[in-house]
């Protein structure tokens, strides 16, 4: 009875279990949560091979600083050693005389060198590997800027789109019942047949407005999708509020331009690249002088003959073991002027370089005064679109109740509609572009986006 009970309370605890199993199985997979702006930039720079590609050259930069480095402090070292078998005539090592016998060579050898002069090669080379260094860490966060900013692009596009399809979807609503409506006033006697088409016709004009308007959200829905490296077989859903996005009115920017010229990027990237410029032209100045470098090593060997009795193999490798010192010193002479051509090359990257740097700074002047210049413009039309979309809400609503009442026709209420239509669209347009520009006004001030 017992072994009973113990199976049948095994085989319950055993179905219990496959229950549970199957019911997570078939459970449903939880919704996603919406994400928002800041989510997406997240995720984009989680997966961008953009950045990636940054991370991996900013690695060669830090290695390259670590060779730079070592070249500086440390020498070279190099061990060697050899043993092989002669066969036939050779030269006896006591008597340097030939014999004819077999005989059998083993020797080792260590060196070390170092450069002690080489015209601050090494040097300005650990400075340019420093300063390059610093260069890839600035384009990874110029990387990361370009891909927040193309992601808060794409990401209001869809925004807008998503909003623009709701107010089609609500306008098509209230059109296929104002049809309805006047159709049961035609049977009425009430309204006449153009009444009628006139209301049909603005309904397909609204319907194909919707489908349009639906196309477009998938169009950048993708674009979306593409710059988040998003699953294709995973929906993406993102945070339609748009009451929570609240633009800051614009704050004083002066010292803007000043501050952009000093922090931006762009600009950096130029000066370090004179930088660098100027250290490869001294670089190639000082190689006409004289380098000098000091080298010293140690050797030995062991070495039997078949047939004669040699000194054992440790006491050998002590008595034929020998050190050196030296240095060395090279002096160029004549190489076909090709120092004198490098040092030309040299001057002209300077040149270039120097040209560049001064063509970016004007570069991000003009674009911080012309996104000043966005900025307010666009908050002046976000303010006049939010007062004519509040008057042309009034204004709809009112249309709809003389419409109601037949007091207007179906063209002059079409109208109303048409224009409550594109108040609400360039409300939501202009408050998109307003934040964008604000954001980018914001980024030049010191500000990264993902923070914003």
């Amino acid at each position: 009875m017992q072994r009973r009970g113990a199976k049948a309370l095994n085989m319950k605890k055993t179905s219990l279990i496959l229950l549970l199993l199957l019911s997570a199985v078939l459970r449903p997979a939880a919704a996603q949560q919406p994400m928002t702006l800041h989510d997406c930039m997240e995720y984009a720079l989680s997966h961008a091979t953009k950045l990636r590609i940054r991370q991996a050259e900013t690695g060669d930069a830090r290695i390259a600083r670590r060779d730079a480095l070592l070249a500086v402090f440390l020498p070279n070292i190099n061990g060697s050693t050899s043993a092989y078998y002669n066969f036939g005539r050779n030269i006896d090592p006591e008597t340097n005389t030939y014999i004819n016998t077999v005989s059998f060579n083993n020797g080792y050898s260590l060196s070390a060198s170092i450069t002690l002069f080489n015209g601050f090669s090494a040097v300005n080379n650990l400075k340019i590997s420093q300063t390059s260094l610093k260069m890839g860490k600035t384009r990874e966060l110029q990387a990361e800027a370009d891909i927040c900013l193309a992601v808060m692009e794409a990401y209001y596009n869809v925004l807008y789109y998503q909003k623009l399809l709701e107010i089609y979807e609500s306008q098509v609503a209230t059109a296929e019942q104002l049809v309805q409506k006047v159709r049961r006033q035609e049977e009425l006697g009430q309204k006449g047949h153009a009444d009628v088409v006139q209301l049909e016709a603005d309904l397909a004009d609204r319907r194909y407005d919707l489908v349009n308007t639906r196309n477009l959200l998938a169009d950048h829905r993708v674009n979306l999708e593409d710059l988040l490296f998003w699953p294709g077989d995973e929906p993406l859903v993102i945070d339609d509020g748009v009451t929570a996005l609240v633009p800051q009115p614009a704050t004083g920017d002066s010292g803007l331009v000043d501050y952009a010229l000093a922090h931006n990027p762009a600009v950096r990237l130029a000066a370090w690249t004179v930088e660098n410029a100027r250290l490869e032209l001294n670089t190639a100045k000082w190689q006409i002088l004289p380098s000098v470098s000091l080298s010293s090593g140690w050797s030995t060997s062991y070495y039997s003959y078949q047939g004669n009795q040699t000194t054992p193999y440790f006491d050998m490798l002590r008595s034929n073991a020998g050190e050196y010192i030296a240095m060395s010193v090279s002096i160029p002479i004549f190489n076909r002027l090709s120092r004198q051509s490098n040092i030309a090359r040299r001057r002209n990257a300077l040149v270039r370089a120097t040209a560049e740097y001064d063509q970016k700074q004007r570069d991000v002047e003009s674009e911080v005064r012309r996104a000043v210049q966005d900025r307010d413009g666009a908050e002046a039309a976000y303010e006049q679109a939010e007062r004519k979309a509040e008057v042309q809400q009034e204004a709809y609503a009112l249309n709809t109740r003389k419409m109601e009442q037949g007091l207007i026709s179906p063209l002059e209420y079409q109208t109303a509609a048409n224009n409550y239509l594109r108040a609400g669209a360039d409300r939501l347009n202009s408050l998109f572009k307003f934040l964008i520009k604000q954001s980018i006004v914001r980024y030049y001030g010191g500000e990264e986006y993902i923070n914003q």
